[in-house]
């Protein structure tokens, strides 16, 4: 565990500065595209934040509204292609032109398409690292024993109510795979129920992600099924209180 931890430190080490020297390299390209636009001088040091700023956070919104409306990702989505563009196009023009004005000389020269390309490199690798980390993040809290910990005290209230529909069961409640974390089913069960009152798969993902937790969708529908077992057991159990009431009455 401590030699995975420490892998995952690493990792996130080399990212961050991925993601530092990307920033770097672009936003030298378009500050001097901010002085070549004619912006104030100490306006061109704040141009490349907004344009590579943008896109670092749009990465990292689009991560954690992975559960949210198609519409709103679209939006997202558009915001951030739109500056991840612009990026690029400036990036790549910045460096045409200079290599267009320093054609003659001594050392490699290469076509404006090449030196353009290349250009592209920094913006893309800005945004390909700022994602990296978020799921790199998202997945050593996904698995880490501290998180599991803390996520099975949040929701150990929550699981009152279904051990309380259950009171009249004389069998066994550990229904769920040994696969399945008791903690991880204590979470889905505090998952709002879908159409009709059944168990909704998409729900549990949905709870699952806003504790930035990830979870499959084969562990899902096991989990949607457990908990619907559990909603008919208690449905049944409930019914045959009310059948057996009259007769004790009688």
């Amino acid at each position: 565990m401590h030699a995975r931890i420490t892998a995952t430190g690493a990792i996130r080490v080399g990212i961050a500065l991925l993601a530092v020297f990307a920033f770097a390299l672009s936003y030298d390209a378009l500050r001097q595209m901010a002085v070549a636009i004619h912006i104030r001088w100490l306006l061109t040091y704040a141009f490349p934040l907004v344009i590579d700023g943008f896109i670092a956070i749009g990465v990292g919104a689009l991560v954690m509204l992975r559960a949210a409306s198609a519409w709103s990702r679209a939006y997202v989505w558009i915001l951030v292609g739109a500056a991840t563009v612009t990026s690029i196009w400036a990036n790549a023009l910045h460096a045409v032109r200079l290599n267009q004005q320093t054609r003659h000389g001594d050392g490699l020269r290469l076509d404006d398409f090449t030196v353009g390309g290349l250009s592209a490199i920094a913006p893309l690798a800005l945004a390909g690292a700022v994602h990296l980390y978020i799921v790199v993040h998202r997945h050593a809290a996904a698995h880490g024993p501290a998180n599991v910990a803390r996520d099975a005290a949040d929701v150990a209230p929550d699981t009152t109510e279904v051990a309380e529909d259950s009171r009249f069961s004389t069998e066994p409640q550990n229904r769920e795979p040994s696969e399945i974390p008791p903690e991880r089913l204590a979470l889905a069960r505090i998952a709002p129920l879908g159409r009709k009152g059944r168990a909704s798969r998409r729900h549990i993902e949905a709870t699952f992600r806003s504790r930035e937790l990830t979870i499959g969708r084969t562990e899902a529908d096991k989990l949607k099924d457990l908990l619907q077992a559990e909603l008919d057991e208690a449905a049944s159990l409930q019914q045959r209180e009310l059948d057996t009431t009259p007769a004790r009455a009688a």
